[in-house]
């Protein structure tokens, strides 16, 4: 890695641009679906925003037409109960760092942010968004369990009955009625997002980077009080890979059908 410029790893591209760090999801064939490599280079990519003193300011964001579809269905439905738990560990790892980094940091959302990827988008601070942005969790539709961010923080942010619907319909969102609720904070024209974003990151560093760091810190203390959830619910997700019910889901979505729940128990 360099100390700037662009830096391109396997699955992501990194660039260190007026003191700020953009880190781009770089899996577009699979519009940024993330696998283990991945999320690796993320934590990656995260710790050097945190430990350079020359970097005020993260940006995650997604290459291509989409910020993040979620996870790797082929990976997640190659998961047991072992290789799941070093999977859930890695995404907690990753989403503790971008929560707990010392900078503020900013996603850049176009186009889909499903899932996981909507979870990622809940650990940044500040999120603007393209009009095309939709934002929404599949588990319950794909048999996956969205516990690693979805369930602790989208009723904080939308409201404990907007996260039900979110969660149990599986209701996804456009950007617009996303702000309305209190899920992301402006939307943009798309050819408007990054010109936004650097606003953004430009006022961030002239702010004092100490009272930022403070301000962080507390502004996090009623989400930090979820940790214990985070760790049952790493546990929770490691009940459901391999499982009937998600192979069916995750197979369906594959398949480009609808999945049949209809043969499992109530």
């Amino acid at each position: 890695m360099t100390d700037a410029g662009t830096t391109t790893y396997e699955t992501i591209v990194v660039e260190e641009r007026e003191r700020t760090l953009w880190v781009g999801m770089n899996r577009p064939e699979v519009l940024n679906a993330t696998n283990q490599t991945m999320l690796d280079e993320l934590h990656d990519a995260f710790t050097r925003l945190d430990e350079d003193p020359g970097l005020g300011v993260g940006v995650l964001y997604g290459i291509g037409r989409a910020f993040s579809a979620g996870g790797d269905m082929h990976a997640m439905m190659a998961l047991n109960e072992q290789s799941g738990h070093v999977w859930n560990n890695k995404m907690r790892r990753f989403c503790m760092q971008l929560r707990n980094c010392g900078k503020p940091t900013i996603a850049m959302v176009r186009g889909w942010c499903i899932g996981g990827g909507n979870e990622f988008q809940l650990y940044c601070d500040l999120v603007v968004a393209s009009e095309n942005a939709v934002f929404g969790q599949s588990g319950a539709r794909v048999g996956a369990l969205p516990v690693v961010g979805a369930t602790q923080y989208l009723p904080l942010l939308m409201g404990d009955r907007r996260a039900r619907e979110m969660l149990f319909l599986a209701k996804r969102y456009p950007a617009a009625e996303a702000k309305q609720v209190g899920l992301i904070n402006e939307v943009v024209p798309d050819d408007q997002l990054e010109s936004t974003t650097e606003e953004w990151c430009a006022t961030i560093n002239g702010h004092a980077p100490l009272t930022l760091r403070y301000l962080k810190t507390n502004l996090n203390f009623l989400g930090d009080l979820h940790y214990p959830s985070w760790i049952h619910g790493s546990e929770l997700l490691n009940t459901v890979w391999n499982r009937e019910q998600s192979t069916e889901g995750m197979s369906a979505f594959l398949e480009s059908r609808e999945p049949d729940y209809t043969r499992f128990d109530r």
